[in-house]
């Protein structure tokens, strides 16, 4: 019967590092292009989470219309059962502004050493890191994924292209050990914003088909986002 022979011995199997994704913003609403661009990046890189973060008190952003409960509850709706994509709240639970170096710095402290962290920044957010807090720390914890569209021709500012030549990697699915390189997912974003949603809403006008059905269910039942607020 082939028998194991008990007196072998057994040799333990190592986990494989996890792939973790992490896609923050105000989500104010969270819609279709945000929710399409992050499962296209899940499948693509074999992710194991893909973690929407919705912040605070974005340092770099207005002040969001609606309430942050508000603002989580619609993004838990959207990503109910949909693997690999999930929620965490981290950001809404400090009571300071949103900075992407404190959660990684948190994120890092609860997963194994050679666990992969990939930040997911759009093209704009990337050019904009020199004025973020601790900005030159953040590759220690996580590797970047800048999402490009195909079309896009603008320069990266100056105090990125040494960044850049150093540390970026052609090929995403390249990208080595925790944490440190960069590489650009080039992708063609759905063409729909969050400001586009509230501005129909005001309108009084229907944004069937720009965020999942729960979001819209979500928005219709407590009336967010329409004029009167």
């Amino acid at each position: 019967m082939g028998d194991l022979d008990p007196s072998a011995p057994v040799t333990a199997s190592v986990p494989r590092p996890r792939r973790i994704g992490v896609l923050g913003g105000t989500f104010d609403p969270v819609h279709v292009g945000h929710l399409r661009g992050a499962l296209e990046v899940a499948e693509s890189l074999a992710l194991d989470e893909l973690r929407l973060v919705p912040s605070a008190r974005p340092p770099h952003r207005d002040t969001p219309q609606v309430s942050a409960k508000d603002r989580l509850a619609m993004v838990k709706c959207a990503v109910a059962g949909v693997a690999p994509l999930m929620v965490d709240a981290r950001e809404l639970q400090r009571d300071k502004p949103s900075y992407t170096i404190d959660t990684l710095e948190l994120m890092r402290a609860e997963l194994a050493a050679d666990d992969q962290v990939f930040l997911l920044l759009g093209w704009d957010a990337f050019c904009g890191l020199p004025t973020w807090h601790r900005w030159e720390e953040l590759l220690q914890h996580c590797h970047i994924l800048v999402l490009q569209r195909p079309d896009a021709d603008s320069e990266p500012p100056d105090a990125l292209r040494n960044l850049l030549a150093a540390r970026s990697v052609s090929d995403p699915l390249a990208l080595k050990g925790p944490s440190g390189q960069i590489a650009f997912v080039w992708q063609t974003p759905l063409a729909v914003s969050a400001t586009q949603i509230r501005q129909l809403l005001a309108s009084g006008k229907s944004v069937r088909f720009l965020v999942p059905d729960a979001v819209l269910a979500y928005i219709d039942a407590h009336g967010l986002y329409r004029a009167s607020n």
